[in-house]
């Protein structure tokens, strides 16, 4: 079962399907180099050349691209454990990338997930419907997270609201404050729909408010006909995934370059 939904995290989650909402992409062999809102850069691709001089020339290319047509100020080159990629963090690191932690990809049946979650007391979660819900919500995320770019992300978010965008953000809110919140984000053309941005305030975590908040998601990505979720956890967010059948099938690892 792992490695069939391991195959299926390769073959419909990688490339194209990773810069969708990007403001421009480019192709340097293999690579996929997307240019993000919030002069963010990113790096992807399905296999690599089994050689680290080649990968070595490819990162050369990339960051030549990223330093000299764009403005990108951070660039994150996403790296998978169980790719063949010899000698491609001695290069990453050569070139300036660090490496930040690594995460469990997780990917399970969304049923598992749309169960009937009591709501705490005092609670409400519901889809953010507005700006200020945007807003409230990715600047809980940013503190969460300690996210520099994180006003960047709201304004993505909030264009995705006003477009009546698939993607949608779901917020918990106590006493009219946002405590925790999280993104689904269907991708087009597969089974799969994303849950991302999972974060609660450390005063109001081990309450069951994370998995309300993951369950609405899964009931969303039911109505829209997806049948598998996904994941990038932490440590924090692996074991209420774990607990609704989702399973780590690899690990990934972001090294981001910075200008």
């Amino acid at each position: 079962m792992m490695d069939q939904l391991l195959q299926a995290y390769d073959d419909q989650l990688r490339e194209g399907a990773e810069v969708g909402g990007a403001t421009a992409v480019v192709r340097i062999g293999p690579l996929w180099l997307a240019q993000f809102p919030g002069e963010r850069g990113f790096i992807t691709y399905r296999s690599l050349p089994d050689d680290a001089q080649e990968i070595a020339g490819l990162a050369d290319a990339a960051l030549k691209h990223f330093r000299e047509r764009t403005g990108a100020t951070a660039v994150e080159w996403k790296t998978r454990a169980h790719d063949a990629a010899p000698g491609l963090e001695a290069v990453l690191t050569g070139h300036g990338f660090v490496a930040d932690g690594p995460e469990s990809i997780m990917i399970g049946r969304v049923e598992g997930l749309a169960a009937d979650v009591a709501l705490p007391h005092g609670i409400e979660v519901r889809r953010a419907a507005t700006v200020d819900d945007v807003w409230a919500a990715s600047e809980m995320q940013g503190l969460v997270f300690d996210d520099p770019h994180w006003r960047s992300r709201a304004e993505d978010a909030v264009r995705k609201l006003e477009e009546k965008s698939a993607a949608s953000l779901w917020i918990a809110v106590a006493d009219g404050a946002v405590v925790s919140a999280g993104r689904l984000e269907p991708v087009d053309g597969t089974d799969f729909a994303g849950i991302w941005g999972g974060a609660t305030l450390p005063e109001w975590r081990h309450r069951g408010i994370y998995r309300v908040l993951t369950a609405r998601r899964a009931e969303e990505a039911l109505r829209l006909g997806k049948t598998l979720i996904h994941s990038d956890s932490t440590g924090f967010s692996r074991p209420i995934l774990e607990r609704s059948g989702l399973v780590a099938v690899s690990t990934t690892t972001p090294f981001v370059w910075t200008r």
